[in-house]
């Protein structure tokens, strides 16, 4: 009895000195470690990093940049049956515990005591919460024990459902996916509530092993992992056993998925993604911001289309280079049949390491009937080209020269040529090429200056350098409604005779003496202003700039918001010799089609975080109601000036008070602006931009542009609502041939655009301010016509510039002169 009672003794004061001397290790520890532990308050806080998202303006997903792909979710929005997955593979008394499971802990501590490093966790989802956000990953006992620390210390800050939206959120599940809603999007490309019981276990297994239990690189493994979870949530009573049943039977859907790309404009990706740079720094990739534009998801796509069809047009009329390569060129001397067997191995690998575009598709060329060739595609998909789409393909001998129209196929094509090929609208394979040239369109509202779509050249990824933003390019006469702008500012009318006639200038600026003369050599002899505009006249617009004066008209086109060191000093400014990029010429035109208010072009429209507007854009707007109107003693307004004047400029003088922020100045009064417009309709109607009637609009104006040697084509058009710019040329500022022209390069680009961007919408002009007047006129000497004359003309005039004598002389009129001519295609 006695001896019984010792051992019992022993036992006891055993068992209290151990757990002394545990307690008092755990003190000594928790005293080392917890001053080195961070706040749980940190963790309400907390940003997960979570990618830079660009928008369109309707919502479109243009880019994602980032390494880490998350999309945060809260607790609330998480489907019960993947939480349910979850607790039976990681913790099953995750709501009974109070962050620390002991029989976990034990588990891992025997593993310890045995092998020297600890081999399952026995973690809880609160610890794994501490160890993601807060600890290393390196498998040691300091670590362990300041996870079981931080578990205790973060169940006595945050609620238990507050703690699993950090681990649904924050937990690594393989192929750059953290979080469930990414990996739902990686692996199956639906968001997390629209998986199903089997896939929402398959995910719940990937925590304890994201590459090996991963469902792509191991099906196998993973489709175990998942089962078992499954048996684990039949076990806890958490499904039903059909559920079970049918959930063990589900095959592996998995596979990858990209972002989610909804619209193509990768342009527009990176000009955000430079500005989001510039305004939030190294954080633009990780603090999750979503990025609203301004771009239309409709009109990009149409953007595109344009683009990569004018460029396409424009290949065809110089002929084809010829296939990329011929595949069979190093098979002579084996058996037919070795040929073509190795043949066949070839052409598919050739094909499966060729990258498509998206429009050209690469192709091999298997066999070539007589109009016809049959074709290979990549995943063994065969098609025919028929002679429609193929005839096309002369022979490019140089950008002003082809060959011979061809007869048959083989004058195009052989077995074994890898070729381009794009899927027309009907179906049909064409055969094509890579573009040479290459174009920009930028399209914007003229009201605020923001961009409804932008393409700047033929394929991003082959060339990132966005020639709407970053082309130097001359405007050619694209520039002259500048200097027209200029001269009715000045006193000149649209009825004004200006002669179309040689001329020898002697400008130390032009080095020495300059003969300008028009594409023709031919010349039309007085001709009123507006017809030299329409008609794009060299001579006309020389006179005019010398007429009101070089400096002058600097001041007053630097006072629209055009680069001053863009606009070159001297007479060859009229015929547009200025170098600048597309999107600074058609924000210049913008002030043309708005008006006369000066606006700036803009991208972003407002920057998301989480639930919070971190920016908005605030951009200046024509408010035509607001301020008042220019006066001429502000120096906005009419100024006569003779050819021999050398009077200096009125200072620059602030406008009208304003009274908001994003009120637009107005820099030109709106009768001057009124009466360019109205030229510039006729541009459409009756002169170089006649293509574009067949949009049928009257409310459409703009300005065809071609430089010497037809280096740069270009058509910038607008109504009150939209602004579009195209520009085509070569990087390297080759030719791009003879007969290439603004109205046949670029214009039809624009007319396929705006058949988009203008379906739908109501005519509109913009209202005729007062102060206008309009009078029948002689069009051969600009004066007022005499009652009955039966070839008068209406004209619109600023009042004080009405005629005020009736005509009396006729000379020859160049409207007589019929139809276009060539040279008027500048």
């Amino acid at each position: 009895m006695n001896r019984s009672v010792k051992i019992l003794k022993f036992l006891l004061w055993s068992g209290l000195a151990a757990v002394s001397g545990i307690t008092l290790i755990a003190a000594s520890a928790y005293l080392y470690l917890s001053p080195s532990l961070p706040s749980v308050d940190t963790l309400r806080d907390t940003h997960l990093q979570t990618p830079l998202r660009v928008f369109s303006k309707d919502e479109k997903l243009i880019a994602e940049f980032g390494e880490m792909r998350r999309t945060p979710i809260h607790f609330a929005d998480a489907p019960k049956p993947l939480i349910k997955a979850f607790m039976a593979a990681e913790d099953d008394r995750f709501y009974h515990h109070h962050g620390v499971d002991i029989m976990g802990l034990m588990r891992a501590a025997l593993q310890l005591a045995s092998t020297g490093r600890i081999q399952s966790g026995g973690s809880t989802i609160t610890m794994q919460v501490a160890k993601n956000f807060f600890l290393s990953h390196e498998r040691v006992f300091s670590r362990k024990f300041n996870e079981i620390l931080l578990a205790l210390q973060i169940e006595q800050g945050l609620t238990k459902d507050e703690i699993f939206e950090l681990y649904l959120n924050k937990i690594y599940l393989g192929n750059r996916a953290y979080g469930v809603e990414a990996a739902a999007q990686v692996y199956y490309g639906k968001s997390i509530d629209e998986l199903n019981l089997a896939q929402w276990a398959m995910i719940a297994g990937l925590p304890k092993a994201p590459s090996r239990y991963n469902p792509i690189n191991d099906p196998e493994r993973s489709q175990v992992r998942r089962n078992w979870i499954l048996g684990r949530m039949y076990d806890l009573g958490y499904i039903s056993h059909a559920d079970y049943e049918e959930a063990v039977q589900a095959p592996v859907t998995a596979s990858y998925h990209g972002p989610k790309i909804e619209l193509q404009a990768p342009y527009i990706a990176e000009m955000v993604r430079q500005e989001m740079i510039e305004r939030f720094g190294p954080e633009t990739y990780t603090e999750g911001f979503k990025v609203y534009t301004t771009v239309d998801s409709v009109l990009q796509t149409s953007a595109n289309e344009a683009v990569a069809n004018g460029l396409f047009a424009y290949t065809e009329r110089h002929g084809y280079r010829g296939p990329v390569s011929n595949l069979n060129e190093d098979e002579e001397g084996k058996s037919f049949i070795q040929q073509q067997k190795d043949a066949a191995t070839i052409w598919k690998q050739t094909l499966k390491e060729t990258h498509s575009t998206a429009v050209l598709i690469p192709a091999v060329v298997t066999a070539v009937e007589d109009q016809s060739v049959t074709i290979l595609m990549k995943e063994d998909k065969t098609d025919h080209i028929d002679w429609d789409n193929l005839k096309w393909a002369k022979p490019f001998i140089n950008v002003n020269a082809y060959g011979y129209n061809p007869r048959q196929a083989s004058d195009i094509l052989k077995p074994g040529d890898l070729i381009w090929v794009r899927k027309m609208p009907d179906g049909r394979f064409r055969l094509t090429q890579e573009p040479q040239a290459q174009s920009s369109l930028i399209s914007m509202s003229p009201e605020n200056g923001a961009i409804l779509a932008l393409v700047g050249g033929f394929n991003f990824y082959d060339s990132m350098y966005n020639r709407a933003t970053q082309a130097i390019r001359q405007a050619g006469s694209a520039f002259k409604p500048f200097i027209y702008m200029a001269a009715l500012n000045k006193g000149l009318t649209a009825a004004t005779i200006i002669n179309d006639a040689p001329v020898v200038f002697t400008d130390q600026g032009l080095e020495g003496i300059w003969r300008p003369n028009n594409d023709n050599m031919k010349f039309n002899g007085p001709t009123r202003l507006r017809v030299g505009l329409y008609r794009s006249r060299n001579l006309i617009s020389i006179r005019i700039l010398r007429q009101i004066g070089v400096r002058r008209t600097v001041n007053f086109l630097t006072k629209l918001g055009l680069p001053e060191d863009t606009l070159t000093r001297n007479l060859s400014l009229a015929l547009g010799n200025v170098s600048m990029t597309p999107l600074e010429l058609t924000t210049g035109y913008a002030t043309i089609a708005n008006g006369g208010y000066k606006v700036m072009p803009y991208l972003i429209q407002r920057v998301d975080v989480l639930d919070d507007t971190v920016f908005e854009a605030n951009p200046v707007t024509v408010c035509r109601d607001c301020g008042k109107e220019p006066t001429a003693e502000e120096g906005l307004v009419s100024e006569q000036v003779t050819e021999t004047s050398t009077a200096p400029l009125p200072e620059d003088k602030p406008l009208a008070s304003v009274e908001a922020v994003n009120e637009a100045e107005s820099v030109m009064d709106r009768r001057v602006n009124y009466i360019l417009n109205d030229i510039m309709r006729d541009v459409i109607w009756k002169g170089t931009g006649k293509r574009a009637r067949v949009l049928e609009r009257h409310d459409i104006g703009g300005k065809t542009g071609t430089t010497n040697d037809s280096k740069d084509a270009w058509f910038v058009g607008f109504n009150p609502d939209v602004l579009t710019s195209v520009w085509v040329g070569m990087d390297n500022f080759s030719s791009l041939g003879r007969w290439e022209f603004g109205a046949n390069a670029a214009l039809p680009i624009w007319i396929s655009y705006m058949k988009t961007a203008l379906a739908d919408q109501p005519i509109r002009r913009l209202p005729q301010p007062a102060g206008i007047e309009t009078v029948r006129i002689d069009p051969r000497t600009g004066q007022l016509a005499k009652q009955g004359d039966p070839e008068a003309i209406f004209e619109v005039f600023r009042k004080e510039n009405t005629p005020k004598r009736l005509s009396e002389g006729r000379s020859p009129s160049p409207e007589d002169s019929g139809s276009l001519k060539p040279e008027d295609l500048f």
